[in-house]
């Protein structure tokens, strides 16, 4: 009897880790955890590949509709991104990198020059940008677009980087193999 409540308690003890484990892998599985996710498709022919390594370029060209809406394009990003992951495609294998030029620049300002640029309103976009930087994603602003909007660099987020053109960041990450997928 004795033999048996130990291996009774043995096998609960270990269910309760592994279910601990599996509920701790799932919590962890997105990057993004405030971000959307794919919904499953049953059937669906082509998912995420964890053997490719995904080396995507995105640009965001427009504003949000709204000033105090989080930019479309950043949240259909991060479903893409959190997608990636949940399909099992390894941190290392998602290479992404957002190009921010034309409409969708004023969104790389800092707290401040956000708000003295559009009346008092708070950039909805900046924790969203944090968040997707802390997780590996990139972010780059066309230097044109920054000096035809006089916009001072030093109000530029720190996560974002400053290159010469959209056009140039572009080209050169898809001559080093990036596709280009055009945003918003």
């Amino acid at each position: 009897m004795k033999k048996l409540s130990i291996f009774a308690v043995s096998v609960l003890a270990a269910w309760i880790g592994l279910s601990g484990s599996a509920l701790s892998q799932s919590a962890q599985i997105l990057p993004l955890p405030d971000s959307p996710v794919a919904t499953d498709i049953p059937g669906a022919r082509e998912l995420p590949d964890p053997n490719i390594i995904y080396k995507v370029v995105f640009d965001i060209r427009n504003a949000s509709p709204t000033i105090d809406e989080v930019n479309p394009g950043l949240i259909s990003i991060a479903r893409y991104f959190n997608t990636l992951a949940k399909y099992g495609v390894p941190a290392d294998h998602r290479k992404i990198v957002i190009v921010l030029h034309q409409g969708g620049t004023e969104m790389i300002l800092n707290s401040a020059a956000f708000k003295a640029r559009n009346d008092g309103h708070d950039n909805p976009n900046t924790a969203m940008i944090r968040s997707m930087k802390k997780a590996g994603i990139d972010f780059r602003v066309c230097g044109q677009a920054v000096l035809g909007r006089k916009i001072e660099t030093d109000t530029i987020m720190p996560e974002i980087e400053l290159d010469l053109w959209a056009l140039t960041t572009i080209t050169n990450l898809e001559l080093r193999g990036y596709i280009h997928v055009a945003g918003n």
